[in-house]
């Protein structure tokens, strides 16, 4: 039995110019010809497209289904046994991100129900990126403080919202009064800004060591977003995502060695 080309797009569920591509790459040219000279695919050739979409399905090139059919026995094998690793790894990271979207939804809708004008009431002109929570969660999957602070947020009521957005604010208002006044990032009045900004990720989301606050420090000159969580665009100024990273070192070098947080820090 012979088929024509559109006979083949028919129940094979591709399109006319995808066989002709095919053909054109030399994966599959019918084998035969109509007495008029139109192509015609025989069962063999049936078999060979069935193998095509097959190993297109499970995401192969082209290029890498020609070598599987230069050499079945020595190539297939292994180019299979490498694709299942890969989908298994692809699996892994899907559910990841699946977890890590459920998460970041929770902490979006801040474990209570708000209109738009009581976000804009309490969070102001601070915005949370759903892009940089996913990315964030999936930095730091294996860290205990980073579950620890999701659920945490995910459980606050809108007037614990209130009440740590307030205090964000009277901080971020000696920030920019410092930096404005030319205080030194690593002098007594931006260490102590900065030591009041890990007591309140304690108090608020997980416990911050200093080598945690280090790498949050870090974040702020790595990531736009990050800075943004704690000085919206608006605020910021230039130099002073340094200038807090700066003195945010400062401050953990001077409690390098020192005491962990306590009960009262948290």
């Amino acid at each position: 039995m012979s088929c024509s080309v559109g006979q083949v797009s028919g129940f094979a569920g591709v399109t006319v110019r995808t066989l002709h591509h095919y053909d054109k790459a030399g994966l599959l040219s019918p084998s035969e010809r109509s007495h008029a000279g139109y192509r015609l695919y025989s069962d063999a050739d049936l078999v060979r497209l069935q193998q095509i979409l097959f190993y297109r399905e499970l995401g192969f090139s082209l290029a890498e289904i020609a070598a599987i059919f230069e050499d079945p026995q020595a190539n297939a094998l292994h180019h299979l046994r490498a694709r299942q690793r890969q989908l298994s790894e692809e699996i892994a990271r899907l559910q990841r991100l699946a977890g890590v979207a459920e998460r970041a939804i929770e902490v979006q809708q801040t474990g209570v129900s708000m209109t738009p004008q009581e976000r804009f009431e309490v969070f102001g002109e601070i915005t949370f990126d759903l892009s940089y929570a996913t990315e964030a969660e999936l930095k730091w999957a294996h860290s205990q403080g980073q579950r620890e602070a999701m659920a945490r947020a995910a459980a606050h009521t809108q007037d614990d919202w209130r009440q740590l957005m307030g205090e964000a604010a009277a901080w971020r208002a000696e920030l920019l009064a410092a930096f404005d006044e030319g205080e030194p990032s690593d002098g007594e009045r931006a260490m102590d800004l900065a030591e009041e900004h890990r007591l309140h990720i304690s108090r608020w989301f997980t416990s911050c060591p200093p080598d945690m606050h280090r790498r949050i420090a870090d974040d702020f000159i790595a990531d736009p977003r990050a800075f943004a969580l704690v000085v919206p665009p608006s605020q910021q100024r230039p130099g002073l995502a340094a200038y807090t990273c700066n003195a945010l070192h400062a401050n953990a070098a001077r409690h390098a060695g020192g005491r962990t947080d306590s009960e009262e820090d948290r």
